[in-house]
């Protein structure tokens, strides 16, 4: 699955300057000459270039794949200046300078119909001013052959490719419905059309081995071999890799290492201690997992703007909207609640195959949810969202998308549902939570005439606004199983610990039996923390509270 930011830190400890954080800056070169602070991660890329020669990389955006490209292009152009000081500069003796080949599909619009077409057509003609064309190679294919070879046949050194963003023309128009037509008039979706060019571009390199000293394909999204690598000489995927688990984004041990100032600047002014920043830049932005050695891994595009900015925001998911997984989770039956907290086959999330609409690979792969667990003898990984930022950000936009409240934002309820229940008023939380369901208009969430489909939406709905409340609290359980059974959900708050359990055309005495009956609170009679256990019952009639009881414990 970070930016993979490579952002690699070499820091030049000044007094009279204040620490430059690369925020956007995708440019190796720029990075180093300009003096910006860069985690200097560079014994990984040189034991990825001599390791190995063809590589496939997918990590969520803004994790540093371009940067990472970047340095890999300024390494083979044989640049040694720029790495001075770094690792790196002990650990290569020859410095040469290898024709480079980088393609970067991240500037360009494809929903735009040819523009995929003019994009490569540019890189090839730019490419055959350099090294020469041949009038016999008229296909795209044999014309990219054509270059690699002429060019190894001038400098007497392999080739280097370089592309990055690789799947852009295809998730711009994944599941849009956007069509173009072939040469004999029939139509074809946009989504097909751009896989087809793309497996016809990468299937370039099954016939040029010899001239080829590395390759490395960056993206979001790891799509099925037989979708887009068709033809393609099998890359190493090291996206989940052991080795190369760290080679983007921060450890706690370089936060902890390269970032102490920028830390104490923050606990300085949110008048906390420096341990208690830890734990809170920890909640925000941690909990990326990428290996099975479970290293955790922060969001290097988040923390650094929080340092830049000395102030703790959601930075990332602020940054752009993955509206293709909206799409996805429309068009697919299954609901969040269904996806998280479980465990999975690699399999399952590994490979997005684009005849199976399954939302649960794009999902994990565009950073949205990590591996938080791993089952090493069923080789199995559970999967939940990474970090606070993530869980606001993508719940808050699945809620207003599901939902499409007409008086009230979600984020604005979440605020003052959560300051009720820190203050204990669980009427004004009742009132609000009712008032809510009710601006939920009819058509929101399809048909709700089935009874199924009904109870299908109060749980969807429950599970949406509590995981949105459970992102300012200690602790929040969904449906934890307990001894006697499955609790509701559990808001561990600091003054306050609430147990819900829910009913649907029931009575909210039946749902407060049942939190009494199963002893849903006795984990929690020792605790100096006020407990309330409240049941409520959900009308398919009115779609809003329709009963609530209360007892404290």
């Amino acid at each position: 699955m970070l930016a993979f930011t490579y952002l690699r830190l070499l820091i030049h400890k000044t007094t009279d300057k204040k620490m430059k954080y690369p925020i956007g800056i995708q440019s190796f070169d720029r990075l180093r000459e300009d003096g910006y602070v860069y985690v200097d991660k560079t014994a990984l890329v040189f034991s990825l270039v001599q390791e190995g020669s063809v590589y496939f990389l997918s990590s969520p955006r803004r994790f540093g794949k371009s940067l990472l490209v970047s340095t890999l292009a300024c390494y083979f152009q044989g640049r040694k200046e720029l790495f001075d000081g770094l690792a790196i500069s002990s650990l290569e003796k020859d410095w040469l300078q290898y024709p480079i080949f980088r393609v970067d599909f991240n500037g360009g619009n494809y929903t735009r119909e040819g523009e995929l077409e003019k994009s490569i057509e540019t890189y090839i003609a730019k490419w055959e001013v350099e090294y020469g064309k041949d009038p016999l190679e008229t296909t795209t294919g044999d014309r990219f052959k054509g270059v690699l070879q002429r060019a190894y046949q001038k400098t007497g050194l392999r080739a280097v490719v370089l592309i990055d963003e690789y799947d852009k023309p295809i998730l711009d128009v994944l599941d849009t419905g956007a069509s173009t037509r072939t040469h004999e008039g029939e139509k074809l979706l946009l989504e097909d059309h751009h896989r087809e060019i793309l497996k016809s571009f990468y299937s370039t390199f099954k016939g040029v081995d010899e001239y080829l000293r590395f390759v490395l394909l960056t993206g979001v999204t790891k799509f099925s071999q037989v979708s887009v690598f068709s033809g393609f000489n099998q890359p190493k995927d090291i996206s989940m890799s052991e080795q190369y688990e760290s080679l983007c984004g921060i450890t706690q041990e370089e936060l902890e290492k390269y970032f102490e100032e920028s830390i104490s600047r923050l606990a300085t002014k949110y008048q906390c201690t420096v341990k208690e920043m830890k734990d809170w830049l920890k909640r925000q932005y941690d909990g990326y997992h990428f290996s099975t050695n479970m290293t955790c891994i922060y969001n290097p595009f988040s923390i650094l703007n929080a340092f830049d900015m000395n102030e703790i925001r959601d930075y990332w998911f602020a940054t752009g909207t993955p509206t293709y997984l909206i799409r996805l989770l429309q068009h697919s039956r299954e609901q969040m609640n269904e996806l998280t907290g479980k465990f999975y086959d690699p399999a399952m999330f590994v490979d997005y195959k684009a005849d199976v609409e399954q939302p649960l690979p794009m999902i994990f792969q565009s950073g949205y949810l990590t591996i938080k667990e791993y089952n090493r003898r069923m080789g199995t990984y559970l999967l939940d969202f990474p970090n606070n930022e993530v869980r606001k950000g993508f719940l808050s936009m699945l809620a207003a998308n599901y939902m499409k409240p007409k008086s009230k934002e979600v984020t604005s309820w979440t605020t003052n549902a959560v300051m009720d229940l820190e203050r204990g008023d669980t009427n004004a939380f009742r009132l609000s939570l009712t008032s809510f369901l009710a601006s939920i208009p009819y058509d929101s969430h399809g048909s709700l005439k089935d009874i199924d489909i009904t109870e299908k939406h109060f749980q969807y709905t429950f599970y949406l606004l509590l995981r949105l409340i459970g992102v300012y609290c200690l602790a929040i359980h969904c449906e934890d199983r307990q001894s006697y059974g499955r609790v509701d959900c559990t808001l561990e708050m600091d003054d306050y610990v609430y147990i819900f359990e829910f009913k649907m055309d029931g009575t909210a005495r039946e749902a407060l039996e049942q939190i009494e009956k199963n002893g849903y609170a006795k984990p929690y009679l020792a605790d100096k923390r006020k407990v309330v256990c409240i049941g409520l019952s959900f009308s398919s009639s009115t779609r809003t509270i329709e009963d609530w009881e209360e007892i404290s414990v």
